[in-house]
């Protein structure tokens, strides 16, 4: 189930915190994100999963800044989120989308117990000039049932900034001995 604009209201400060909040944010079942200033855009060409990639940032002007297609750029929201029993998710507003803007490319689902900025993925269909502190996103709220562990990571949680891919840190040095590594081509 999911909740309502006005049951994500009611349960400000307990199983849901909002930072900065604004009242005129609330929708009938969600809540709009706002764009932080500051972008990042990764300096490879290649990006490795088992590496720290270099990043770049980016400001955006107040006159806007005009995404290019076919380049992933990483933001974040302004608000802090924090989410308690409940599973939280960010999706595109509807007319964000309809620019060919797509603001997460597929990390749009939180876990249980998230706390920290949302990092958004976005991907421009063609040039598009995007500005800061715009509603750019929206979060909703799912119930969850059955048994649960809240979300603990050294990656993510309680993040103060953007986060480019932190994958590497899954990868663990590889024993040449190990046979997952080896590679059959009869």
């Amino acid at each position: 189930m999911i909740l309502s604009g006005e049951e994500i209201a009611r349960r400000l400060g307990g199983d849901i915190g909002i930072d900065p909040y604004n009242p005129a944010h609330v929708n009938p079942n969600s809540y709009n994100l706002t764009l932080h200033h500051e972008l990042m855009v990764y300096e490879e060409v290649v990006l490795d999963m088992k590496k720290v990639n270099r990043v770049q940032r980016i400001e955006i002007p107040e006159g806007g800044l005009v995404l290019e297609p076919r380049r992933l750029y990483l933001g974040r929201t302004i608000e802090r989120t924090e989410t308690h029993n409940l599973v939280p998710m960010i999706e595109g507003r509807s007319s964000v989308g309809r620019l060919g803007l797509f603001v997460h490319v597929t990390a749009g689902f939180g876990d249980v117990g998230f706390k920290g900025f949302w990092t958004l993925e976005m991907f421009a269909v063609q040039p598009v000039r995007i500005y800061a502190g715009v509603a750019i996103c929206q979060i909703f709220y799912h119930e969850i049932k059955g048994a649960y562990e809240e979300y603990q990571s050294d990656k993510y949680q309680n993040n103060r900034d953007i986060q480019p891919s932190l994958l590497f840190k899954e990868f663990s040095a590889p024993q040449e001995s190990d046979p997952q590594l080896r590679l059959k081509f009869d």
